[in-house]
């Protein structure tokens, strides 16, 4: 069965995830759309001379009319932050494009599953929801996806194992106000607390947590942009809704009433299938894990109440 997944925005983020999809035969079609044509032309063709070297796909630029009959769309269009601009600032100027962007969207592929990539993502994700009009399963973000990643690559350098088995989570704000959940943080089934046969330094958890909130800033300061780790987020997010997997990823998706947040978009561990978000999970989590993510809700809805919503 052919599956399309389709790309809003060829900027870096975009072409990586294009690539990431393309190179995994994540979809058998992949539509490319841009307000500059040329600028998706010119990856689609770029993308398509490699398809001899995967499985079969088609790679195709076009509009949002191309979108039709899409899994997913993935909105990664939008403006980057620059300097002296606030968060509000930013989430005003890709709001702007997302009120533009929707409406067209809804009309050639009203049950695509939406994933918002651009930032800031949970204040955009709540935005498209909002202006699509979809049912909260049906609108994901990225989340904290990556930071989770991130965290558990930093602590899988500092115990000297196998990334695959670490277990841990960040929640919250896909930024300052983000959350590390060390309650739930184990490698292979043991807390962070009882693990003493690496032989290795004290956990400095502050110090790791700071490591992976400010990754990004390093590498933007060295090569201007980030785009590779999250197209790997962006392409495991639609392996675990094409393929029906009922992953626990920690998607950004409509907060209803867990841990005393309402009405925000924020990253929870959630279970993740065919058709969005299938639920979030009820974890244990320590008092000050929950005051920290009411904190970051708080900080996101802030933004939202200044953009009118």
């Amino acid at each position: 069965m052919d599956v399309r997944v389709s790309i809003i925005g060829t900027g870096n983020v975009g072409a990586a995830t294009a690539f990431g999809l393309l190179s995994a035969s994540t979809a058998s079609e992949l539509v490319l759309v841009d307000i500059n044509k040329k600028k998706a032309e010119g990856e689609a063709m770029d993308l398509s001379h490699g398809v001899s070297f995967v499985s079969p796909v088609e790679v195709v630029s076009g509009d949002y009319s191309d979108c039709k009959g899409s899994r997913i769309v993935i909105f990664t269009a939008g403006a980057n932050q620059k300097p002296g601009e606030t968060r509000l600032d930013l989430a005003e100027k890709n709001t702007a494009i997302l009120k533009q962007a929707i409406p067209e969207l809804m009309k050639h592929c009203p049950d695509a599953i939406l994933l918002m990539v651009a930032n800031p993502v949970d204040i955009l994700t709540y935005a498209a929801l909002k202006i699509s009009g979809l049912p909260p399963r049906q609108v994901i973000g990225s989340g904290t996806v990556l930071d989770s990643s991130r965290l558990r690559y930093t602590l899988s350098r500092h115990f000297g194992v196998d990334v695959r088995n670490v277990h841990a989570y960040i929640a919250g704000e896909h930024g300052d106000t983000e959350v590390p959940l060390w309650s739930l943080a184990n490698i292979a089934g043991a807390d962070l607390e009882h693990i003493d046969f690496f032989g290795k330094a004290p956990l400095d958890r502050q110090a790791l947590f700071e490591e992976t909130k400010t990754a990004a800033y390093h590498i933007i300061e060295r090569k201007g942009a980030t785009y590779y780790a999250i197209a790997l987020a962006v392409r495991r997010i639609c392996e675990a809704i094409l393929r029906d997997e009922h992953s626990v990823l920690t998607i950004s998706s409509l907060i209803e009433g867990d841990y005393g947040i309402r009405d925000v978009c924020l990253s929870l561990p959630s279970l993740v299938y065919a058709g969005g978000r299938e639920r979030i999970l009820d974890l244990p989590l320590s008092h000050q894990e929950e005051g920290l993510l009411r904190h970051s809700a708080g900080e996101l809805r802030k933004v939202l109440s200044g953009l009118g919503f």
